[in-house]
């Protein structure tokens, strides 16, 4: 079995600038996506998470490399090469190249700048001297150059790559002798034009492909990822040209004229590190309008009287002011009236002036980084039926409500459905935050109280993973209100296997045809699936993840249950759809049985706790029956697993010694300090 690489991680931690980190995401995103999760990665992640083998490229961003050896020499720097070399791609930019070199050379002589010395890295296996222009000062504009770079063509095998091209740099250096290297591996993907102000050695070098190992590097000393941010100075499109710089203007336009240029070079190195890139850039879709509704009109009434000690007005207008958001509310009775002054008006197409008020926006945002949290988010609350089809096209809401009852009825529950509040957006930024971090609102909301989104721009994952979110995907999050009193029977803890089995379950009771859809449970919140490709059904690849987060509240646990997984769509790993089911899965009928089957779960749970019935349901779904593993965290002994515990939902596993004989020591492992590399038979150490 091979696990599939579907993170690129962007270091965010100490030495990192904040608008090298927000470009670097930015237009990773826009090549990458969706076949890929651009993120960000602590120092802290980096030494102590398993993050390697979700990890299809580590990016350094610009910034000062004496932080990124403060915090990662020794340990960090450890697991880093050793990744590169067991198959890994790492990235550098600017600071990043000088990091990933064997000796950093910055400012030699000046006293006030200099740095100088070995780098435990060491892809480039020579010296990276800076600055390769003269003027840089940190924190500052004086030193920007639009400095063009010849590209040697020969160098790449895919991709379309210019001739030459102009690139932003502020404070790179060279990589000395480059050429030299040859025999190690080192290719010269860019070299500067210009004199430079520095020994280059042999060449001028300012971008490097290291071979290492099984893996590959590429380190720059420019900035081709600086993209078209319009609050942040560093764009090509967005570089303020009224800067009291002399030259300033020119280098605004220079960068300007270039910047396809740009794009096709480092789509070129993405390629070039073995990376899948997207044909077209991805738009980063503009957040949508939220809409909020419910089955019965009764429950809209008791929710919108619960949440009415937190609103605010402000002129005239309604709003919520939460921790993480700030919510304007609507009602589709004002939002549809063409006769109140600055009111939208219906189209004769039947559409929203609001739509065309969003595309427009939505063409914007192209050139610019968004800040997600501080964007108000419009909340549109429909106290009387369903929106309408044209108002949410990617979601029928009818046809959600449709299938809730008929599953409802099916399933002679006497307690109450999962889903009848409902929370949709076109696009959010995760169906989680919005709930769990916007904690005014979590403390007012009932259990089975469900978002649900068709695109996500910041899916959340456990620990470093994230879980990509493109349009194909089902993505929600249901609220639970988990009594405290409960916890001696039926812990929270089992509120991720509770759910797990609610997908699987869901997934095979979706109607008649469906119970052999090949889809299993990888302990302890992730959904895998028989690979389509492999026609000996032994190959497993990830379809979805789990994410619970939890707040104690007044002898309750208010518990966020947040739901990824791949429905309709093929990218990143493969889907629901592409497993031979009888007739297509669609989104709004999964939804509602995954939720009907939570609900029938939950109650079930809640009078009898993970009971025997519990036990023989989840080990029929789940992977590791009598798998042997190694625990790294007991110092690399092997291991049979057995199962869960019934009491806390503890990995139970039995210790073997020599000839794989059991040993009679039984241990248990917990799933928040624990994590499990099923591909690899290791379960790891969370610190």
């Amino acid at each position: 079995m091979v696990s599939k690489r579907m993170n690129v991680l962007v270091y965010s931690g100490n030495g990192s600038t904040i608008e090298s980190v927000r470009h670097c995401l930015y237009s990773l995103r826009r090549l990458l996506s969706p076949n890929y999760a651009v993120i960000t990665v602590t120092g802290d992640a980096i030494i102590k998470e398993p993050w390697t083998a979700s990890c299809a490229l580590l990016v350094f961003p610009g910034g000062a490399d004496l932080g990124y050896c403060r915090t990662l020499n020794g340990e960090g720097n450890r697991r880093i090469s050793q990744y590169v070399d067991c198959g890994g791609r790492y990235l550098g930019f600017c600071a990043g190249g000088y990091y990933g070199s064997k000796r950093c050379e910055f400012e030699v002589g000046n006293k006030a700048m200099e740095v100088v010395g070995n780098r435990e890295l060491a892809f480039f296996p020579g010296t990276c001297r800076g600055c390769a222009f003269s003027g840089f000062v940190y924190h500052s504009e004086e030193g920007t150059r639009a400095v063009q770079l010849r590209i040697p063509k020969a160098a790449f095998s895919k991709g379309i790559v210019p001739d030459v091209f102009r690139s932003y740099y502020n404070g790179g250096g060279v990589f000395v002798d480059a050429p030299k290297f040859e025999n190690h591996g080192v290719e010269v993907l860019a070299s500067f034009t210009q004199a430079l102000d520095v020994d280059a050695g042999e060449g001028s070098a300012s971008v490097v492909y290291c071979k290492v190992g099984d893996g590959a590097a590429v380190l720059t000393s420019t900035h081709p990822e600086y993209d078209r941010p319009d609050f942040d100075r560093f764009s090509a499109s967005n570089l303020d040209p009224t800067v009291g710089l002399p030259g300033y203007d020119k280098i605004v336009k220079a960068l300007k004229e270039d910047d396809q240029q740009r794009i096709d070079f480092l789509k070129a190195c993405l390629l070039k590190l073995g990376l899948k890139v997207s044909q077209e850039e991805t738009a980063i879709p503009s957040l949508s309008r939220l809409h909020l509704s419910s089955v019965e009109t009764d429950d809209m009434s008791r929710l919108v009287e619960a949440l009415k000690d937190i609103i605010t007005e402000r002129d005239g207008e309604q709003y919520i002011e939460d921790e993480n958001d700030t919510f304007h509310l609507e009602k589709p009775s004002r939002w549809s009236l063409a006769s109140v002054g600055d009111t939208p008006t219906r189209t004769t197409d039947g559409s929203s002036d609001h739509r065309e008020e969003e595309e427009e926006e939505a063409e914007k945002d192209q050139a610019k980084i968004i800040e997600y949290d501080k964007i108000v988010k419009r909340l549109l609350i429909h106290d009387t039926g369903q929106p309408e089809s044209k108002d949410t096209p990617y979601f029928n809401h009818h046809a959600y409500v449709a299938n809730l009852k008929y599953y409802e009825d099916q399933s002679q529950s006497s307690g109450r459905t999962f889903g009848k509040e409902l929370l949709y957006g076109e696009v959010v930024t995760s169906t989680n935050t919005l709930l769990e971090k916007n904690t005014a609102i979590l403390r007012r909301l009932p259990t089975g109280f469900t978002a649900t989104a068709t695109v996500q721009v910041a899916g959340r994952g456990r620990g470093t993973n994230v879980w990509v979110s493109p349009a194909g995907s089902l993505m929600f999050s249901t609220v639970v209100r988990h009594q405290m009193s409960l916890t001696a029977h039926a812990p929270v803890v089992f509120l991720q296997y509770l759910v797990a089995l609610a997908i699987v379950e869901g997934i095979q009771s979706y109607d008649h045809g469906y119970q052999r859809i090949p889809v299993r449970l990888k302990w302890p919140n992730d959904i895998f699936a028989s690979d389509p490709a492999d026609s000996s059904g032994k190959t497993f690849v990830k379809i979805g993840g789990i994410l619970v987060n939890s707040h104690y509240s007044s002898s309750e646990y208010l518990c966020v249950v947040g739901v990824g997984l791949n429905a309709t769509n093929a990218s990143p790993t493969t889907s629901l759809n592409a497993l031979n089911p009888p007739t297509p899965f669609t989104l709004e009928k999964l939804l509602a049985r995954i939720l009907t089957c939570f609900s029938t779960l939950h109650e079930r749970f809640v009078r009898t706790g993970f009971d025997e019935t519990f036990e023989k349901l989840y080990y029929k779904h789940w992977l590791h029956t009598e798998q042997i593993v190694t625990l790294e965290a007991e110092g690399g002994i092997r291991a049979r697993l057995k199962g869960i515990t019934t009491d806390w939902g503890l990995l139970e596993a039995e210790e073997l010694g020599w000839e794989d004989r059991p040993t009679g020591r039984i241990l248990t492992l917990q799933s928040d300090s624990n994590s499990f590399d099923f591909f690899k038979g290791l379960i790891k150490r969370k610190v």
